[in-house]
């Protein structure tokens, strides 16, 4: 059992960059805070867990005409476009990338016990679950406290809470690590998070000791 995972939630090139395909505004904002925390998670030899969309134009979430920017939006994280990878402060060192496709029986459990570096899994909808092998990563890590930080709050970040709250996971939220397509839809999520036990923290909480990591 790991104490504590870091979460990293969807920090990629159109989503972080003003440039990017589907920018969430002001996240280039976060970049510091997000250069931080991976920092001090290597540093401290935390796990990070990493979520990224990896997307290709047939995709159920990509309308190419007339999305409705709720469950449909244009082309973007497109499988192989610079648009796709992460951002340079949280690129991983020693990826372990977990596709959406099935794996043998032990074969990720075996494979995340014995890897040191971050563990990317890709997805295909809003909700990192729909990869069904983001549940074998969690129960091999088998982490108390999950530190979720990323974009977008609003959609990816709260499909990562609230599956991690329903398989029993306590949260901590870092709110200055993250932006939302929609603040005041951002906020609502953080006040009920919070009146369900999240824990609410700033990247100096986490670096100062003052959230579990």
């Amino acid at each position: 059992m790991n104490s504590v995972i870091f979460w990293d939630v969807d920090t990629q090139n159109d989503f972080m960059l003003a440039s990017g395909k589907l920018y969430v505004p002001g996240a280039e904002e976060i970049t510091q805070n997000l250069a931080c925390l991976t920092e001090y998670a290597r540093d401290k030899g935390i796990p990070i867990v990493a979520s990224v969309d990896d997307h290709r134009l047939e995709d159920e979430e990509i309308a190419l005409k007339n999305p409705d920017f709720r469950s449909t939006y244009p082309p973007h994280c497109l499988h192989g476009t610079p648009g796709q990878e992460k951002i340079p402060a949280t690129r991983p060192r020693d990826p372990m990338e977990i596709e959406n496709r099935p794996y043998s029986p032990g074969e990720i459990e075996e494979r995340v016990t014995r890897h040191h570096g971050e563990i990317v899994i890709k997805k295909q909808k809003f909700d990192v679950f729909t990869n069904p092998n983001t549940d074998r990563v969690l129960a091999a890590l088998d982490p108390s406290n999950v530190v979720v930080y990323g974009v977008a709050l609003d959609v990816c970040d709260r499909f990562a809470v609230e599956g991690l709250l329903a398989r029993g996971r306590k949260v901590h939220l870092v709110l200055d690590a993250t932006r939302a397509i929609r603040p005041e839809e951002g906020g609502k999520l953080v006040q009920d998070w919070r009146s369900r036990g999240v824990g609410i923290a700033t990247t100096s909480d986490v670096l100062e000791g003052a959230c579990p990591a």
